[in-house]
């Protein structure tokens, strides 16, 4: 019996790429994004739905109802822009998609998770959530909520037998690379393989590429400094 798996937002990027090698590796996979797919596969369900949206709920609840608890839900849905101080209506926007719809998400999948005893969610964060950021902040600020999060929501159902990653990214070459200056940026296809490394060792925190770390705990120290 293939195991079955929920990718939110999945219509390019990470999502999509590990939505291929999932199916590859002969996975049952239901995608939620906000437009259709590209995929055709017998084992392939796509839903399209927002995530800020209210009916996006119903949808996660949908496919739990019809499938079951997943052995695997990846959270992958993030935009990011930059602060327009003219208009800042687009900042509750990041909020929802980045933080608000993953914490819909996890209230359905996860006690569906914790009454069978298993099941892997993965939600996929960003260094940033270190980073103070005048740029972004409603980015970074939503990064780290989401990461704060997942960690203590790791700690509180592993008694159950549901594990929780938080993986936190440097720059991956996808449209959320928006920065003029992207170091160490990874291609998709490497994002992935980090992923599956998640689903093998089901750490509650991984951060990729590892040489970013003391970079980002730099900048944060400085940035704490400047600003006391």
């Amino acid at each position: 019996m293939s195991k079955r798996a929920v990718i939110v937002g999945n219509s390019d990027g990470i999502g999509l790429a590990l939505t291929k090698r999932l199916l590859e590796g002969e996975w049952s996979v239901t995608g939620i994004s906000r437009s259709g797919s590209s995929i055709d596969h017998s084992s392939y369900r796509h839903i399209v739905a927002r995530v800020q949206d209210d009916e996006y709920p119903g949808a996660v609840e949908s496919v739990l109802n019809e499938s079951g608890s997943p052995d695997l839900c990846v959270y992958c849905a993030g935009i990011g822009e930059l602060l327009d101080i003219s208009d800042m209506r687009g900042e509750e926007r990041i909020f929802r998609v980045n933080l608000m719809g993953m914490i819909r998400t996890v209230t359905r999948v996860i006690p569906a998770m914790a009454g069978k005893g298993s099941g892997h969610f993965i939600g996929i964060s960003s260094v940033a959530d270190e980073i103070l950021s005048q740029e972004a902040p409603s980015y970074h600020a939503s990064k780290a909520a989401f990461s704060n999060y997942l960690e203590g929501l790791a700690l509180a159902v592993r008694p159950r037998g549901v594990y929780v990653t938080n993986v936190r990214f440097g720059f991956v070459d996808t449209k959320m690379a928006k920065a003029d200056v992207k170091p160490f940026m990874m291609t998709v296809d490497k994002a992935v393989e980090h992923l599956l490394r998640c689903m093998e060792k089901k750490p509650v925190r991984y951060t990729a590429p590892g040489i970013v770390i003391p970079l980002v705990k730099l900048r944060s120290l400085m940035q704490r400094i400047k600003i006391m």
